[in-house]
């Protein structure tokens, strides 16, 4: 039986978005769903998107996260631009496969990179955002964590604690900010289909594993991470701060030494 599902749609006209790593994945979906709610969109990435945005709703600026200065340039070429600034989400992260590794092979300037990148990042870009958002005494923070940040596995040294790392960070500015008007929380996507996970889904077990590791027994889309954080970053959660959202098709609720969903018969590994 096909019943009526139900829907939301959010209204974001007026409201300045500065997204991470928007250039592609969630990043680059994120930009598109603000854009399409009426939002001005500053994409922020070190690469170009491969699709050019189609309109002026969604504006690329070229900085790497990494590097403080950048991310300060970034959040003042935007004031500047805009006057204002309502939203930071900070996406922006690298997992490369030579990272799937024990921590004692894992080299020196690969870890250097991933927190460069996955930590700081996320620390340069909220330190400008939040000066803003304090003057404004309105805005909106939210760190794109991962499910790996809650349980990890072997040979994911630098990810997943970092990761944790920024679901704390998000928790440590909510309450820092939270009587100045301003929210911070953080999303924990399980397995999405992005090129990030495209990257690195031979070393995990390929599509159907990864899939059946899930309770809803599929990876999840892009659009889905993207609609939780439009609902996190309206006056829908204005009681919401602090605290971390989980969309990750049921993966967090489901113990190591449970009982794995069986495979279906069809499936096949990529």
């Amino acid at each position: 039986m096909n019943r009526p599902r139900g829907s939301v749609s959010y209204d974001n006209t007026g409201r300045i978005v500065l997204v991470t790593g928007g250039a592609s994945g969630i990043g680059e979906v994120l930009c598109q769903r603000f854009a399409r709610s009426g939002a001005q969109v500053v994409c922020v990435d070190l690469v170009k998107p491969v699709t050019p945005p189609g309109d002026d709703s969604i504006v690329f600026y070229q900085a790497d996260v990494s590097v403080e200065a950048e991310c300060e340039q970034a959040v003042a070429w935007t004031i500047e631009k805009y006057a204002a600034l309502d939203i930071l989400i900070n996406n922006a992260a690298i997992q490369p496969a030579e990272s799937y590794v024990p921590l004692d092979q894992l080299p020196g300037e690969l870890w250097q990179q991933m927190v460069g990148v996955n930590f700081s990042g996320y620390s340069f870009m909220a330190k400008y955002a939040l000066r803003q958002m304090k003057q404004q005494a309105q805005g909106v923070v939210v760190n794109v964590a991962s499910g790996q940040g809650h349980r990890t596995a072997r040979q994911v040294p630098a990810y997943g604690p970092i990761k944790a790392a920024n679901i704390m960070q998000a928790r440590q500015w909510g309450l820092e900010y939270a009587r100045d008007g301003v929210r911070v929380v953080s999303v924990s996507p399980g397995a999405i289909e992005t090129p990030l996970l495209r990257a690195t889904l031979k070393e995990q077990g390929g599509d159907a594993i990864v899939a059946n590791r899930h309770p809803l027994g599929r990876i999840g889309q892009p659009a889905e991470v993207a609609q939780a954080i439009l609902w996190l970053a309206s006056e829908d959660a204005s009681f919401v701060t602090a605290t971390d959202l989980e969309v990750d098709g049921g993966l967090g609720a489901f113990a190591s030494f449970a009982e794995p969903y069986p495979m279906p018969d069809d499936s096949q590994d990529s």
